[in-house]
């Protein structure tokens, strides 16, 4: 992104928003929203801000061009390049393993103030405000979704699992359900919009890749850098929000002294220090917060901050390369969960519990986890998506079936508007 350019700078008006996601979405196959919706978090969500090219990179272009703005996203299957892995279950549709571009359009929006930079900004502005918004039409027309995986092989699957944990194998297992689906039109906008209004949440992004799109509201960050600073914030850790404040209170209350929920929120910090160690200083490794609940519209969560002071010269794709995929979608130890993710699951994660986020002319970055989200393909009109939860020696399968469904209610609450 050329910084020399003259920015146009506005007040953001009503329905602006929509016109500038319709208007990218339209003239650039490549653009990442992020939008942090007003969430309170610790370090912050993401930066409210839009990004479009017309082209893209590849993974190791993006991690050497240390002076220009990037974005990307990183598949979950990006763990085979990095690990002896495969994934061998069948997908809805193709996703590739990594998508970067450098921005050409860069649009930054801030306490109601909007500034476009680009070449021609006023132009672009003028042509976003003359963008016609759709009439009131149903968001997903036609819409089918089938469940991958029977509540009877859910629960079979769990004592598997199960059984691998007593035997000593792994300590816990992120285990995700798929859902697949088809329709005759999608406005992935509007779609977006609705889920954000449905579940908003500090780490959501639109991402569009040519005709596949993943439209997120995911609460979880899973690295932020700030100079040499690098964090990670897995969650690990749910229950559903009270319908009082008393009720809410008492919910909080109850998963912030489980001593199952600390359990596995523990063993993922413990790996992600582990992780994190491989490219930290010595010594310099800190847990900032552990076990603090945070609340969302669905769910109240419990998350743990875990920093460290960078190496020098660390690049982009070497940090990648030894803490991804985030511990919180794999558990632990992360390899051989990973072995038996591809065995137990039955479809393929592809961009599900991956990667989305944007790193600056600096190097500073900021990356979330791909969940709560939807991964359409608008040239097959397909999409699909995933949830799950930690199964460890002492979790019950019909709590986590409800966690997982909860964890879908929004998705579903949009898809049957």
């Amino acid at each position: 992104m050329n910084q020399q350019l003259s920015p146009c700078q506005f007040v953001v008006e009503q329905d602006w928003i929509q016109k500038l996601l319709y208007w990218a979405d339209r003239n650039f196959p490549f653009v990442a929203y992020f939008n942090p919706n007003d969430i309170s978090y610790p370090h912050d969500g993401f930066k409210h801000q839009l990004f479009a090219a017309n082209r893209s990179i590849s993974f190791s272009e993006a991690s050497a061009l240390s002076h220009l703005e990037r974005v990307g996203l990183i598949s979950y299957d990006q763990k085979n390049v990095y690990e002896n892995l495969s994934s061998n279950n069948p997908a809805t549709f193709d996703c590739p393993d990594t998508v970067f571009f450098v921005p050409e359009l860069k649009v930054i929006i801030k306490d109601r103030q909007a500034t476009i930079l680009h070449q021609q900004a006023q132009e672009i502005f003028i042509e976003i405000q003359n963008t016609p918004l759709p009439n009131r039409l149903p968001i997903v027309t036609k819409p089918t979704v089938i469940s991958l995986l029977s509540k009877e092989a859910y629960f079979d699957t769990f004592r598997e699992i199960q059984d691998h944990i007593l035997e000593g194998d792994i300590y816990e297992m992120n285990y995700c359900m798929g859902y697949a689906g088809t329709f005759e039109s999608l406005d992935a906008v509007q779609f977006y919009l609705r889920l954000c209004e449905k579940s908003p949440m500090p780490f959501s992004s639109f991402f569009k890749a040519n005709d596949q799109l993943v439209l997120c509201a995911s609460p979880e960050r899973f690295l932020k850098k700030t100079e040499n600073k690098l964090i990670a914030q897995p969650i690990k850790g749910s229950v559903r929000r009270g319908n009082t404040p008393e009720a809410d209170d008492a919910l909080a209350d109850q998963l912030r002294n489980s001593e199952k929920e600390q359990a596995e929120n523990l063993m993922i910090v413990d790996l992600m220090r582990n992780d994190l160690a491989k490219i930290a200083k010595p010594g310099q490794i800190a847990v900032e917060e552990l076990f603090g609940i945070y609340r969302f519209r669905q769910l109240s969560q419990m998350i743990s901050t875990v920093s460290c002071e960078l190496r020098p010269g660390i690049s982009l794709e070497e940090i990648f390369r030894q803490t991804f995929p985030m511990g919180s979608m794999t558990g632990a130890p992360k390899i051989k969960c990973m072995q038996l993710i591809d065995h137990y699951e039955n479809f393929k994660r592809g961009w599900f519990s991956g990667s989305i986020g944007y790193m600056d002319e600096h190097g500073d970055f900021d990356w979330n986890v791909v969940i709560r989200s939807v991964i359409v393909d608008r040239a097959e009109n397909k999409f699909y998506f995933a949830v799950g939860s930690a199964i460890t020696s002492d979790a019950d399968p019909g709590q986590e079936y409800a966690e997982c469904q909860l964890k879908a209610e929004a998705i579903f609450n949009t898809l049957l508007d």
